[in-house]
């Protein structure tokens, strides 16, 4: 998300780190106790991986030089040493439903990152915070973010989802069903239900499983070939191809709900129908990071 935006800032001097944080959770996360999230494990070796790829320059913590802006995906943690800094925040994909943990984190003041992505944006520690859609503008004025503050620009990774029907994926009219990682993020998940929800659905149609990248992929697998035996199963992959060429999709509430919304799928998950399809992602054909970054232009 952040390369996107930074690739239309050429005349500027851009620098990158993967997510990082201070006090507990950095020992937490040098220990490996936080490598089911953005902190550690996958998703860190992901980031670290795709700044290779892309030759970028790289300065972890933020701790090499003096920045005048800052654009992040998260906000569940803000570093101390870029709190001082103009931040524009940028949605990163779906939230975690507002439950009980949610209630209990936002009304006791406990630390953001207990809530999951259920608390993002209620750091308000920037100046501007680009979403996806105006329902999802909504979802966060009712959160409790300053409307001032928000800004319906689109996300990179979402507005422009029609350039996945033109693909070579093998297989057509299925019914897809994509995983998450709630166990490993410590979240109460019934895995055997989600399957038999995704049958339900099929009606005896071909089934296919896309594992989230996050999880136990072992023990995922094992359960899918005990419960839906017929089933086809991909543990790697893109899996936008997939919900480009499937009949409808089934999941929790990941963010390749807004990738299905997008493209007009017929989606079963935890949201109600009505809220799922307010969430719906603005398609501008790729702009959203060109709208990004002439934001981050007004705050230099």
């Amino acid at each position: 998300m952040g390369y996107r935006v930074a690739a239309e800032l050429t005349d500027l001097e851009c620098w990158y780190t993967p997510f990082y944080a201070d006090g507990l959770l950095r020992i937490a996360a040098e220990r490996g106790w936080a490598d089911f999230s953005i902190l550690g494990g996958v998703p860190r070796a992901m980031t670290e991986a795709f700044y290779t790829e892309k030759k970028v320059p790289v300065d972890y913590r933020a701790e090499r030089n003096r920045y005048d802006l800052v654009v992040m995906c998260a906000d569940l943690v803000v570093p101390r040493n870029i709190r001082n800094i103009p931040m524009i925040l940028v949605q990163e994909g779906m939230m975690t439903p507002e439950n009980w943990v949610y209630q209990l984190v936002k009304h006791l003041h406990l630390p953001r990152f207990l809530g999951n992505t259920s608390m993002t944006g209620l750091s308000h520690a920037y100046e501007k915070f680009c979403v996806a859609s105006d329902g999802f503008r909504d979802m966060f004025i009712r959160k409790g973010v300053d409307p001032e503050k928000l800004v319906v620009t689109g996300v990179p990774n979402f507005d422009d989802v029609d350039k996945y029907r033109a693909n070579d994926f093998p297989y057509h009219g299925y019914i897809l069903g994509a995983t998450s990682y709630l166990r490993e993020s410590f979240q109460y998940e019934n895995r055997a239900a989600f399957i038999r929800k995704v049958l339900t659905v099929a009606d005896g149609r071909l089934v296919i499983f896309k594992l989230h990248p996050n999880e136990n992929h072992a023990r995922a697998v094992r359960e899918i070939k005990r419960h839906a035996p017929q089933a086809i199963i991909y543990t790697t992959g893109d899996i936008n191809p997939m919900i480009a060429n499937c009949a409808a999709m089934v999941t929790k509430y990941s963010s390749v709900l807004m990738v299905a919304l997008a493209l007009g799928k017929p989606v079963y998950s935890d949201l109600e129908p009505a809220v799922a399809s307010q969430l719906r992602p603005v398609q501008n054909g790729g702009t959203s990071a060109q709208r990004i970054a002439d934001i981050c232009r007004s705050y230099l």
